[in-house]
């Protein structure tokens, strides 16, 4: 590591002085600050002992605004500053969980509960790291995400393509996205307790061998999805609306919002794809606006793309290309301000938003989806495949020009619940006593005696 963590070690001090389990809630990304804070509120709420390790991955003026527009920077104990690509980020975070844990080791008779979240890479590293360090499981927020796939018949017709998404057999193909799939997947392996959104991401879960109840305790709640209690925290919010930062938004009725960053969709037939396909729907007119994240930005330069969408932008008063939004606050209001159409993503988060944000749907820019109960379950999402231009274009056309469709997509079931941060934490609250490391013996009822504790040789 190029700098040890920096330690708030008053911050650490107050929570670890409160009583004997600590709730330590991680936060890596974005979407880590949305979905965490209502834990960390829910945590303050019911006078459970909390604080933040931040692993410091978004961290500029726009990825980490979140920290402070969810109120989470007075609670970060430990900012790790992690850096670098996916090999830098993992060292750097297995010395920095270490280093962590022996400090917290000044507290002997303190449980430490780290919380990490969703399919991070903080997800599958922080456990290991941290099961390493202290030899004791962590708790996963948002646990068993696993891509799903429909059986394709079809890959041209549109209306063939909606309707074997919503009729037809799905299967488990988790190969996508990546590393989202693997991080999710491997942080399972040290998490000992699994907050599951719906009851499928349990299914999934016991289905890899995770116990739903050990000694009688249950193992794999199901809780909901602690993104709607961020967007009821931020759908009214104070100070400055989405319309007095892009003018444009108010001036015409339903955009369609573009959203692209994960790692496969930046491969260049899939990015020529879903780029041509928006171009196509510019020149068609429908009103467009596409938001250029800093991977995206990356694949439109690398592909020669970035000049073509700024002469657009500049010739067609229908195309809007802006770059990533600040405020979180500011996509929700947007989305549920009935001036968006759809929001065509490849967001995991972006389709558990539109199951609860009625006003938009969902058109999602993927082959597979970790989030598949919303589109054959809700019908509140729809996969475009991105195989061509021509047919990304032609399969959200036929989106929006068909009534039906997206009455039944407005109209779905809202899965993820509600007050579900309050749901984890009285939860957590009930099993403070509990160990947090499972051995053979004690899972298949053998009584022993004698200290577990060790460090490895």
């Amino acid at each position: 590591m190029d700098a040890s963590p920096t330690i708030y070690e008053d911050r650490i001090a107050a929570q670890m002085n409160r009583g004997d389990f600590v709730l330590a809630v991680v936060t890596a990304t974005k979407p880590d600050f949305y979905k965490q804070a209502p834990v960390v509120a829910a945590a303050d709420a019911n006078d459970l002992p909390c604080f933040v390790i931040h692993t410091g991955q978004h961290y500029d003026e726009v990825l980490g605004h979140g920290l402070q527009e969810y109120g989470l920077e007075p609670h970060i104990a430990a900012d790790f500053g992690i850096r670098g690509d996916l090999s830098q980020k993992t060292a750097e975070m297995m010395l920095a969980v270490k280093e962590l844990a022996a400090k917290l080791n000044e507290w002997p008779d303190t449980t430490v509960l780290p919380m990490v979240h969703g399919d991070t890479h903080a997800a599958a590293i922080f456990p290991q790291a941290w099961m390493f360090a202290t030899n004791q499981q962590v708790a996963h927020n948002e646990a068993g995400l696993r891509g799903m796939a429909p059986t394709y018949e079809t890959t041209s017709d549109p209306e063939a393509v909606i309707s074997e998404q919503w009729n037809n057999e799905w299967h488990v193909e988790r190969t996508e996205p990546f590393p989202e799939q693997y991080d999710t997947f491997i942080g399972s392996a040290a998490s000992i307790y699994q907050f599951a959104p719906v009851e499928l991401n349990r299914e999934h879960l016991e289905r890899e061998g995770y116990p739903r109840e050990v000694d009688g305790q249950e193992r794999i709640p199901v809780v909901g999805n602690s993104v709607v209690d961020a967007i009821e925290m931020k759908r009214n919010h104070d100070g400055e609306s989405v319309f007095d930062v892009y003018p444009a938004l108010e001036a015409r009725d339903d955009w369609i919002r573009v959203d692209i960053h994960r790692r496969a969709n930046l491969l260049p037939e899939r990015f020529t794809a879903i780029v041509e396909g928006v171009i196509e729907l510019v020149e068609r007119g429908y009103n467009v606006n596409f938001v250029e994240l800093t991977a995206t930005e990356q694949a439109l330069r690398n592909y020669g793309y970035r000049e073509r969408l700024q002469r657009l932008a500049d010739e067609r008063g229908n195309f809007l290309f802006t770059g990533l939004w600040k405020k979180h606050a500011h996509v929700y209001e947007f989305l549920a301000s009935g001036q968006c159409l759809a929001e065509f993503t490849d967001s995991g988060s972006m389709q558990e938003e539109l199951n609860h944000i009625e006003e938009a749907i969902c058109l999602t820019a993927r082959f597979n989806t970790d989030r598949p109960e919303t589109v054959f379950d809700a019908n509140t999402n729809l996969l475009v495949p991105p195989t061509d231009g021509e047919f990304v274009a032609d399969m959200i056309t036929h989106v929006a020009e068909t009534d039906a469709v997206r009455e039944r997509m407005r109209s779905g079931e809202n899965l993820y619940g509600s007050d579900v941060g309050e749901r984890i934490v009285r939860f957590l609250k009930t099993r403070a006593d509990d160990r947090v490391f499972d051995w053979t013996d004690g899972r298949l009822g053998f009584e022993s005696g004698g200290d577990r504790e060790f460090e490895y040789l």
